[in-house]
């Protein structure tokens, strides 16, 4: 017996792959800092996404949908980056371990003047940073920010205060 394909999830997806694509691998790589990677996030989010479309409660929501999925992949590879790093630096002495190298993205990314705003925010707090980049970046609401964060918009307030400050004052420092 063959398997059925929901062709409307087939057409909803291939239309929402369409028009977020490339806003969705912006926002992982500017939350993420490696456009590879991103890329995988997204279309992961993308699969998972097709997968459930069925059960969606809203499928006029499923830009949000996504956006929060592809947030919480960017969470979930940077928590393996993390463990990663820490086995790799226990292990350092151990030369058959492969050498991490930064992406080919990083040296475009210096001859620009944004670098030094872009190493500020990738200072933040990742909460923070993640609450500028929808907000600046995606020009989200702060009620769509809290939506996709899982937090209220009081946070989402609180979040985007210090972070803005923050930057205020690093930029002082620079001057």
């Amino acid at each position: 017996m063959e398997a059925m394909v929901d062709t409307s999830a087939d057409h909803a997806v291939e239309q929402l792959y369409a028009a977020a694509w490339v806003p969705m691998v912006r926002l992982a790589t500017l939350l993420l800092g490696d456009q590879s990677r991103a890329e995988d996030i997204v279309q992961e989010a993308l699969i998972g996404l097709h997968r459930r479309w069925g059960g969606l409660e809203d499928p006029t929501h499923a830009t949000a949908y996504l956006r929060r999925s592809v947030v919480n992949g960017v969470r979930s590879a940077q928590r393996h980056s993390t463990v990663a790093q820490r086995h790799l630096r226990a292990e350092a002495g151990d030369p058959t371990l492969p050498q991490v190298t930064a992406g080919a993205d990083v040296p475009a990314l210096a001859r620009d003047q944004r670098t030094l705003l872009l190493d500020a925010v990738a200072a933040l707090p990742q909460r923070q940073r993640e609450v500028l980049t929808l907000r600046y970046w995606s020009d989200l609401s702060e009620a769509e920010i809290a939506d996709t964060l899982g937090i209220s918009t009081g946070s989402v307030k609180t979040h985007a205060h210090r972070a803005l400050a923050a930057l205020a004052t690093r930029r002082e420092d620079l001057a």
